[in-house]
């Protein structure tokens, strides 16, 4: 019976216990903050990197170089995450107000989509109604360019399925900048369409 009081009242293994209860919650945490530091950094590295992009398209004679633009932003994510997967997209407004906007057109009928023979201007001149007017690529002279690099990459550490995560991460990043004004603005003539 002695000896059985002695078993109840005895504490000195209760820390190597409470550390095997805690230890894997403050494991995940760590890896959760060392995960969280490495995407910032890279969201912090690819904004960089766009800027620096972004004013190299803005000159004359950019179209000529945009793979090469495109691989220099490349090569800086993939120096940190060499399989990540990058993917450019450009699109050119006439105005910064231009940018993400939808396609004006009639809204006879008032219910907020263009439909029903409803007339539009074809801003890009796709020959179709778009939520976003923008044209594809690098625009000319005083045009405001849309950039936008996304990347995708196999996260660092393994823990995420273990909070409901997902195994990759992806973040986006954009700019907006004016070609300098090398030429006239080709404004284009905006046809009327029918939805």
């Amino acid at each position: 019976m002695t000896s059985l009081k002695r078993i109840v009242r005895d504490e000195s293994g209760a820390t190597l216990i409470e550390f095997a209860l805690l230890a894997p919650t403050l494991l995940i945490m760590i890896l959760g903050l060392f995960e969280m530091g490495y995407n910032y950094y890279m969201q912090s590295l690819l904004q960089g990197s766009i800027q620096q992009a972004a004013r190299d398209s803005t000159i004359e004679g950019a179209v000529a170089r945009q793979s090469v633009i495109d691989a220099n932003v490349r090569a800086a994510v993939q120096d940190i995450v060499p399989n990540a997967t990058v993917t450019f997209d450009r699109k050119a407004y006439t105005s910064f107000s231009d940018v993400g906007q939808p396609e004006d057109f009639t809204d006879t009928d008032s219910n907020g989509t263009c439909n029903d023979g409803e007339p539009y201007e074809d801003s890009n001149g796709n020959g179709m109604w778009d939520t976003d007017r923008g044209v594809v690529g690098m625009g000319g002279a005083r045009d405001a360019v849309l950039y936008r690099v996304t990347v995708s990459y196999p996260r660092a550490f393994g823990v995420t399925k273990l909070i409901g995560l997902s195994d990759n991460f992806e973040t986006s990043v954009a700019t907006v900048l004016r070609n300098q004004p090398y030429d006239e603005q080709e404004t284009g003539g905006v046809t009327v369409e029918y939805c």
